[in-house]
């Protein structure tokens, strides 16, 4: 990936801006993924990268550039991560800086699992632009094959299992493995403060797991306990807009009449 040729698209490009606003909507899929594979005993991402917009002042001009970050964390409002390129212009940013960035700043994201690509909004809508030719070039610098441009993955077997969208197969898989677990512990446990300052409800909600929250609130668990950052579970349940999360918390959903 560090040695793929650099593509350009122009800001005001309307297929580019709309990429980028999808890939900020879907945003919260990507990171769900992301905390079920680290649940894995053996990983099965073969690759999750985000896109970050950079900025810079260089002789009075505003100078961005959006680039791929790796090895990602994501509290509900902040993301971060290790840079994976140099930048071609930015002079304040180098390969394998630590970055911490609001979700505003996200361009894209991509995670491939099983060789098939998920997200890479903006990767798509270059591709849309491009020769077949072009495209061949294109998908080999990455070593990935972005197949049909139109056709853009959000979760894993989502064409045969879109309930995918709604929870992921392996909160539904694990549910009861979960619920045996917090029988075993003392339940004035289940708001304790996580190294990353935040309980399990908030983690839980920010990741999109409702059976997990559903859980938790029906053992006890406290949703308007807050963090650092002043959110508490169900202020993170309005942030991340999970429809099938929001009712939980007694929050209207976009369906709500």
């Amino acid at each position: 990936m560090t040695d793929s040729p650099v593509y350009y698209a122009e800001n005001h490009d309307p297929a580019m801006h709309r990429a980028i606003q999808t890939a900020r909507h879907t945003f919260k899929y990507f990171w769900r993924e992301i905390v079920w594979d680290e649940r894995r005993i053996v990983p099965a991402l073969d690759l999750a990268t985000a896109k970050i917009q950079f900025t810079q002042n260089i002789n009075g001009e505003e100078v961005s550039e959006h680039m791929w970050v790796t090895d990602l964390f994501f509290d509900g409002t902040t993301l971060y991560g290790e840079l994976l390129n140099d930048p071609e212009h930015l002079a304040n940013l180098h390969a394998g800086d630590n970055i911490a960035v609001p979700l505003s700043q996200l361009s894209d994201w991509l995670f491939v699992c099983d060789g098939i690509p998920h997200g890479g909004f903006t990767i798509q809508a270059l591709r849309a632009q491009m020769g077949e030719a072009e495209r061949q070039e294109h998908d080999a610098a990455w070593g990935i094959d972005f197949g049909d441009p139109e056709q853009i993955w959000l979760v894993q077997g989502q064409e045969t299992q879109p309930e995918n969208l709604i929870e992921h197969p392996m909160c539904r898989n694990h549910i009861q493995q979960f619920a045996a677990v917090l029988d075993e512990e003392d339940p004035s446990e289940i708001d304790s403060i996580g190294e990353d300052g935040q309980t399990m409800l908030q983690r839980e909600t920010i990741a999109g797991n409702g059976l997990v929250v559903k859980l938790l609130l029906e053992r006890g668990a406290d949703a308007t306990l807050k963090d650092e950052s002043g959110n508490s579970a169900a202020d993170y349940a309005q942030i991340m807009q999970w429809e099938h999360i929001l009712p939980l918390f007694g929050l209207p959903t976009a369906h709500t009449n």
